[in-house]
């Protein structure tokens, strides 16, 4: 049985990743797919429990480094109980971030030197990376604008401008260091046109069943 394929939806808070990871499951299922959907921090039951530490707003403060071992305990029972057997089994993962999403909070937006980051890939994630990783761009202040149509707010997004600045400048760059894997999307779109940029985006790189 052929492997299943990967694709993760990135970006900083506001940019609608957890509208269009759902768009994105449904559509691929109306064209025969077998998808799973899932998101991080989380997607396993053992990495929810890590996400409520994780996510708590107003709890006490993590060093970068607490979080970023946080965050790949929780990637690790995601992989071992979620995506693995997912892909291996044929299916297609649909995730609401993974891995970039470290290297851009705990490394450009909170200074984690990138090594520990990437030493800690290579331990949890390995060979694991997604086949597409689709960045939506938002800029910070209108992503922020975006959070109070939400419901409680998670300890992210309590985080000051420069924060959110620094996060968007993470995940750009890391676009443009993995043109291959990474194609950035313009987020600020109505929510229908973002759709069909990104299930444009998924046939033009993968092998989509019943093309546009």
């Amino acid at each position: 049985m052929a492997r299943g394929r990967f694709i993760t939806v990135e970006g900083g808070e506001g940019a609608g990743k957890s509208t269009q990871a759902a768009l994105l499951t449904q559509a691929l299922a109306a064209r025969g797919l077998d998808v799973v959907q899932t998101r991080e921090p989380g997607g396993a039951p053992g990495a929810e429990r890590i996400r409520s530490l994780l996510l708590a707003p107003a709890s006490p403060p993590w060093s970068a480094l607490s979080e970023a071992l946080l965050h790949f305990a929780a990637r690790s029972e995601h992989l071992v109980f979620t995506i693995r057997p997912a892909l291996k089994s044929g299916r297609w993962v649909v995730c609401d971030r993974f891995v970039d999403s470290t290297v851009a909070y705990q490394g450009y937006a909170q200074g984690l030197e990138r090594g520990i980051i990437e030493r800690l890939s290579r331990l949890v994630v390995g060979d694991d990376m997604p086949d597409l990783t689709l960045i939506l761009d938002i800029a910070a202040e209108p992503g922020l604008a975006r959070l109070k149509t939400r419901g409680a707010p998670n300890r992210y997004d309590e985080m000051d401008l420069a924060f959110h600045e620094r996060l968007r400048e993470g995940f750009l760059e890391i676009a443009r260091a993995a043109p291959e894997r990474c194609v950035v999307i313009n987020a600020e779109a109505p929510i229908e046109v973002l759709h069909r940029a990104i299930l444009d985006a998924v046939i033009e790189r993968l092998e989509v069943p019943g093309g546009a």
